[in-house]
């Protein structure tokens, strides 16, 4: 019998599997809050859990801080710690009710004078973070910012009255989008993915995919990594591959690529697997913390993705 307050967590998965090898790197370097998300999402843990060490990073302004997003250090809410947040909410189906009525009236709170985001606040000043994600007094509106969250938003049928203006900044955001990058692109298809207005998101979504093939901005044979660019500002190998852009089936961008494409950008996903049972990050590594914080959270995201494609993973 087992002894009380015993896990009730099913058993580990075999040694060899991904999930079990991801499992092993996760327990043994990640925070609270992503041994509570592989725990959820691969061995049958509470949903709770999850939100209970989420709340850990909100802040009084209903916001969210404490380097949620581990590129920006510090207590301060910032925009890119909610969207982070949203995202741990909508994976464990709690992105709604009273907790996102208050994140929304933080970024009504926060939002430029045409109703969106900007990345970063002026706040962050002071505390440490990522070079590449400026700090300025006045910051713009922000498509990487914005899209994100108006996409989890329209995605839970969340409906407020911040979600008016800022829906119309990403449709003329993605719309007028030319000479683009491909984080850019990734918040563009997370608005577009669950838009309301379907018929519009599937125009918006096939120009943008012929600009991502025209730009080369998605590494279509991974075997010759070399023959594709790194988009200006980027770090050395921080490519982009036809997953980052379809992370589900469903995904509008899916159709961007053909299934052989799409089974070579798979296959090496599943290769990309350390031998410490981790995935690496592929941008710049400007501190060792950072780096081993969004280690399993990169991890948890590469397996979501394999399962999401239907590949075994356990």
């Amino acid at each position: 019998m087992a002894e009380s307050g015993a896990s009730t967590l099913p058993p580990t998965p075999p040694a060899h599997t991904p999930v079990a090898r991801a499992g092993h790197f996760v327990w043994l370097t990640a925070r609270v809050l992503e041994q509570r998300r592989f725990a959820y999402h691969f061995l049958g843990g509470g949903a709770d859990e999850v939100e209970t060490a989420l709340s850990a990073y909100r802040n009084e302004d209903d916001g969210y801080g404490h380097a949620l997003e581990p590129d920006l250090r510090g207590p301060v809410s910032q925009p890119l710690h909610v969207g982070h947040a949203l995202r741990v909410l909508d994976s464990i189906g709690r992105c709604g009710g009273q907790r996102v009525e208050r994140v929304c009236r933080y970024l009504t709170a926060v939002s430029t004078q045409d109703g969106a985001l900007p990345a970063i606040l002026p706040s962050q000043r002071g505390y440490p973070s990522a070079p590449f994600v400026p700090i300025v007094e006045d910051p713009p509106s922000e498509l990487l910012a914005t899209g994100p969250v108006v996409g989890l938003l329209h995605r839970n049928e969340v409906w407020h009255a911040w979600l008016f203006r800022a829906t119309d900044f990403c449709w003329q955001a993605v719309e007028s989008l030319e000479k683009t990058h491909p984080y850019e692109v990734e918040a563009a298809v997370a608005f577009l993915d669950s838009a309301p207005d379907r018929q519009r998101a599937e125009e918006a979504a096939d120009r943008l995919g012929r600009l991502v093939r025209e730009q080369r901005l998605a590494v279509l044979d991974p075997e010759d990594l070399d023959a594709f660019p790194v988009a200006p500002g980027y770090a050395p190998g921080e490519h982009h591959l036809p997953h980052d852009y379809a992370k589900t089936p469903d995904s509008l961008a899916r159709a961007w690529f053909t299934d052989e494409e799409m089974t070579r950008s798979l296959g090496f996903l599943r290769t990309q697997q350390r031998e410490d049972g981790g995935w690496p990050i592929r941008w710049r590594q400007w501190a060792p913390g950072t780096a081993l914080e969004a280690r399993p959270i990169v991890t948890i995201e590469a397996l979501h993705t394999l399962r999401a494609h239907g590949l075994q993973i356990s």
